[in-house]
């Protein structure tokens, strides 16, 4: 089990406030742990505790080779304690177990990429004036805030503090209240393997509470979120309040174009697995199904006959999805569905629910619906659960209109065998992510991430991450 308390200068203390959040098991509903809600002094204190790390204690001076090593070490750690990591994991977001060791397999290798890119942030000569060398470095900004969500906490832990770490900026994480015990834990191990005092620092609670807090901080340099389009604009408007920079992932509805020439039995498992993996909860989902009008009935009678065979169960059946994380989700979901249901929406299949299943449990049914009309929110807004909208399109200029016409711009998938087709599509696509023919790409540690229009802006993943998570310093010497 996991620490439930606020780890500040690798001390696990209790809330301020002395008050708790239950923790409620997904497949359940019902509480397995405690946390500890933080308040505003708890913030403070984890905020001065990370300051004094970067700028006079053991974490300022270690160089980035030496936090690199710390960073690889973790990557080994993760692995040797992924079993224990998996099923906090599982049981906390109610994913199956396959899935939640898969989380902590990507989890391991951005400890262990981050680790090997922490001196490889090498800065650049300037041709200049006569007389004058001129040079640029890449510094860290000092105190980072990180705010991350429920669905992926096993992967967005190292995701999120991996490259700042590698840059030298001391952390401070406010994690989500509903599921939290893998980056608890991971912290932990952190301190138990060599990470100075301040370094990570970790604050638990509510969002309207500990995250305003720490966001509105003063003292924070920089601010990494992931979450909700609302939130965000809270946060970055917190962020504008102290002249600090942020990078901002807010979701997406991300559009999965099939064309009529399009290997349908190589992307039949991955449109299915794009929007069933982890019911749904993610923000890179593939929601909305655009399919070649001539192919239409073919395509979608073949993803039908998959869709149907899609099971719902605990993260113990280890099926093909688990639970909604909280009730709160579950009602938003069957909120979505039971609104198409009163629009005549079609809806053309949806997936099996296991025998056995806990009474308590936040579980929902895999549901395709279409053709979904172009001006329904089914279309346009992001659902956040097992929900596909399947809508047809005439021609690549109506692929396109289709594909850009929602508020997001997250990822686009696009499935044709035609290689200039794939390279003028992908070109239009508003989005920060494109794939041609998969969707995914396992995790893709090593690709930039990040949105347009209003999923976003900033990149995460890859060496991106780094230039986020630092400044360019420029310095000019005179020499004659």
């Amino acid at each position: 089990m996991a620490r439930t308390g606020i780890l500040i200068d690798n001390r696990w203390r209790t809330s301020e406030s002395g008050r708790t959040i239950d923790v409620l098991a997904p497949a359940t509903g019902r509480p397995f742990t405690q946390i500890a809600a933080a308040v505003d002094a708890d913030v403070d204190a984890a905020v001065k505790a990370a300051r004094q790390a970067v700028e006079s204690g053991a974490w300022s001076r270690l160089n980035a080779a030496e936090r690199g090593r710390l960073l690889l070490k973790m990557a080994i750690v993760v692995a040797d304690h992924a079993e224990e990591l998996a099923a906090l994991e599982a049981q906390d977001t109610g994913k199956p177990i396959r899935q939640a060791r898969n989380d902590i397999v990507a989890a391991a290798r951005y400890f262990e990429f981050y680790g090997g890119a922490a001196d490889k942030a090498h800065g650049d000569t300037i041709p200049f004036l006569n007389g004058h060398f001129a040079t640029t470095e890449r510094v860290p900004h000092g105190v980072t805030a990180h705010i991350i969500p429920w669905n992926y906490p096993a992967q967005m832990f190292p995701r999120s503090v991996g490259p700042a770490l590698a840059m030298g900026n001391a952390v401070v994480m406010k994690p989500a209240e509903d599921a939290c015990q893998t980056p608890l834990r991971m912290a932990e191990l952190m301190v138990e393997n060599g990470f100075p005092e301040g370094a990570i620092n970790m604050v638990t609670g509510y969002g309207h509470e500990a995250g305003a807090a720490l966001s509105g901080h003063p003292g924070i340099d920089f601010i990494s979120f992931i979450g909700s389009n609302e939130t965000g604009v809270q946060i970055q408007t917190a962020a504008a309040r102290n002249h600090i920079g942020c990078t901002l992932e807010l979701g997406g509805k991300s559009a999965q174009i099939v064309f009529a020439d399009a290997d349908i039995e190589a992307a039949l498992p991955v449109l299915v697995n794009a929007i069933v993996q982890h019911a749904g909860q993610t923000c890179s989902a593939g929601s909305r199904l655009l399919v070649e009008r001539s192919a239409y009935d073919r395509v979608v009678g073949r993803v039908a006959e998959r869709f149907a065979q899609v099971r719902v169960g605990t993260p113990e059946m280890d099926l093909d999805l688990g639970p909604l994380v909280s009730a709160k989700q579950r009602d938003r979901v069957t909120g979505y569905c039971g609104g198409a249901d009163a629009d005549g929406i079609p809806l053309i299949a949806e997936g099996q629910m296991a025998d056995g299943l806990p009474a308590g449990g936040f579980f929902v049914r895999p549901r395709l619906y279409g053709p979904v009309p172009r001006g329904n929110r089914l279309a346009s807004e992001e659902v956040f659960g097992p929900v596909m909208a399947v809508l047809p399109f005439e021609d690549e200029a109506d692929a396109i209109r289709l594909a850009n016409g929602t508020p997001y711009g997250l990822v686009a998938g696009i499935w044709t065998q035609d290689g200039g087709r794939a390279l003028r599509v992908g070109r239009k696509m508003q989005v920060g992510q494109v794939f041609v023919n998969c969707y995914g790409a396992g995790g893709g540690i090593e690709l930039p991430f990040g949105g347009m229009k209003k999923s976003g802006h900033g990149r995460e993943k890859g060496f991106d991450a780094l230039k986020e998570f630092s400044a360019v310093r420029t310095l000019v010497i005179r020499h004659d």
